[in-house]
């Protein structure tokens, strides 16, 4: 028995489903298409733009793409496309370029629909010559994938993807003076799904000054946590993410998932985010590297600069001798006790507190950024990131308007006074330095002088 045109887009439309229920399964929005000619199929597709990095990659774009190779030819004249979702502006406009015979889609889009829900760009006969449009095919079936998908991310807000880890939140109980409350995002363009934690103390409107605090490697916003009460009591907002790879954030799982560029992507993002004005940009380590090439883009968000034991990696100035040893030693000891790292620069910590800056960390799987962090330092012109530590080095030497407070601790073996001495003098207008004979690299230890300090001078009057 001869089959008709109607039970044909069915069995078509099916497979587009398969493709839809495999995007899902990716974490993506399920959308599935096929393309069919002369009774077989010569593409799929299935929504990828988080997978890809890539706005264009709906799931019609992907199939079309791949049929146009398959035939050799971009022009799909005597194609059909299925497609379990109403195709969008762009892709029924590469639908139109192609040249399909028909399209056939599911479910109506009543937000972006193109094929007659929003609007109608194949109704327009000055572009569409050939097409022909058929709706509402096992259209039930497609709604309740998409229903069943965003049903289950609005019980799980922030999905873990599979290319990642995350700590358990029983890592983090008990914590020694970290009674703060954690806020997450997950949807900012740059980290594609993964989950950003940070503290938000303080008030989030009319903050004289906003606090942001960025940590270094291998630490997280718990290195604050000396700091933070003084600035909210202050009045002003306290905000301390954790860098993707750290803290409570989320741990790609190849070392190869941290790069410079992306990282810093990810703070410009959160700055927008959470719109961030009066910044005192305070950094170290790694927060430096990254965050001092932040304000160059946004001047008017900065009003002030606390920054310790940290450089600009510009590639033009070789990288200082204690730190060719530190990331000699990450190299030879990958698996190296953060605890003890900390308890042996600062003996005025408990066990407790050191023990803190492990809980990120349970096991190797979690320490992809201790591994990566420290080759990933611009050594040379041409490195990731040096062409940014040069601009910005420009741009504190002779753009910066701000007020700056510069904070050493003498003992660093890694970033010490040498390499912030020259520094300081890239910094237009900083007064001398305040000098901490007994802290290490990792001064917030200390950080309850220092954030007095800090109150007392970067206040508005």
């Amino acid at each position: 028995m001869p089959t008709t045109p109607a039970t044909d887009d069915a069995h078509w439309m099916r497979l587009a489903l398969g493709e839809a229920r495999a995007a899902a399964q990716a974490g993506e929005v399920p959308v599935g298409a096929v393309v069919v000619k002369d009774g077989q199929v010569i593409a799929i597709g299935r929504n990828a733009p988080i997978e890809g990095h890539d706005p264009t990659a709906h799931a019609e774009i992907v199939a079309l793409r791949a049929a146009a190779q398959a035939l050799g030819n971009y022009r799909l004249d005597g194609c059909t496309l299925y497609v379990t979702l109403e195709p969008c502006a762009m892709c029924s406009g590469a639908m139109l370029h192609a040249r399909l015979s028909r399209v056939v889609f599911g479910t109506a889009d009543p937000k972006t629909g193109a094929a007659g829900s929003v609007l109608d760009l194949f109704g327009h006969a000055q572009i569409n010559h050939q097409t022909e449009v058929r709706g509402g095919v096992l259209a039930e079936e497609g709604a309740l994938l998409l229903r069943d998908f965003f049903k289950d991310r609005r019980v799980n807000l922030h999905p873990l993807r599979e290319d990642a880890l995350r700590t358990s939140e029983a890592c983090f109980a008990g914590l020694p003076d970290y009674p703060w409350a954690p806020h997450y995002l997950s949807d900012l363009p740059a980290l594609a799904g993964l989950r950003l934690h940070y503290l938000d103390e303080g008030p989030k409107q009319g903050a004289p000054l906003t606090y942001l605090c960025l940590h270094g490697n291998p630490a997280w916003s718990y290195l604050y946590r000396k700091m933070i009460p003084s600035w909210v009591v202050s009045g002003a907002r306290v905000v301390a993410p954790d860098l993707i790879g750290f803290g409570r954030s989320d741990k790609p799982k190849k070392d190869g998932a941290h790069r410079f560029g992306w990282h810093r992507q990810v703070l410009l993002e959160f700055v927008e985010r959470l719109d961030l004005r009066h910044v005192v940009l305070v950094v170290q380590d790694w927060g430096g590297l990254l965050g001092l090439t932040l304000p160059m883009e946004a001047p008017s968000r900065y009003a002030g600069l606390l920054v310790m034991n940290t450089t600009l990696a510009t590639g033009d100035v070789p990288l200082p001798p204690g730190f060719l040893a530190w990331r000699k030693m990450c190299a030879q000891n990958p698996g190296f006790d953060v605890a003890r790292l900390f308890a042996r620069g600062n003996p005025h910590m408990s066990p407790e507190e050191c023990q803190a800056y492990n809980a990120p960390f349970p096991d190797r799987g979690h320490r992809a950024a201790l591994r990566a962090f420290p080759p990933m330092v611009p050594e040379h012109t041409q490195d990731e990131g040096a062409v940014l530590g040069r601009r910005a080095r420009d741009f504190w030497s002779g753009q910066w308007q701000g007020q700056s407070l510069m904070v050493i601790g003498q003992q660093d073996p890694v970033l010490g006074e040498p390499v912030m001495r020259a520094l300081h003098a890239s910094i237009r207008g900083c007064p001398p330095p305040m000098l901490l004979p007994h802290a290490g690299h990792f001064v917030q230890e200390h950080g309850e002088a220092i954030a007095q300090a800090a109150v007392h001078y970067f206040t508005p009057r």
